[in-house]
């Protein structure tokens, strides 16, 4: 079992950027590929990233190609997310979550395990 606390949300204007961490418990934290999903109000839950177990491959969503970059640091057992050219709206509540299938990325939060229990990030204009 794997239990995620996230941080580093906050308030930041249209432009600025942000690193959320997600801090993992548990000795397994390296067997899982890493997400981050985030929710804004009246949206569902949106995929927008993934890491590999090894940190080697990433993916993004096409919302957040080239100003979101995914890392995680297996020693620390840390994932982080950072987010830069930061617009309204990636204004939501940023969640990462783990999932035991470690050889593809899923975009769906059906299929990850454990969550977090989230972050606010506000992008003021």
């Amino acid at each position: 079992q794997v239990q995620l606390v996230e941080s580093g949300g906050g308030l930041v204007q249209s432009g600025g950027s942000l690193r959320l961490s997600c801090a993992a418990s548990g000795r397994t934290f390296s067997s899982y590929t890493m997400g981050w999903f985030r929710s804004a109000p009246e949206k569902e839950r949106e995929f927008v990233g993934a890491i590999s177990w090894s940190g080697g491959r990433t993916s993004y969503a096409d919302s957040v190609k080239g100003r979101f970059t995914i890392s995680r640091d297996n020693a620390k057992n840390t994932l982080y997310l950072q987010m830069n050219s930061l617009q309204a709206d990636d204004t939501a509540v940023y969640y990462c979550a783990a999932d035991r299938l470690r050889y593809m990325f899923r975009v769906d939060p059906d299929a990850y395990d454990y969550w977090g229990q989230g972050t606010q990030v506000t992008v003021s204009s």
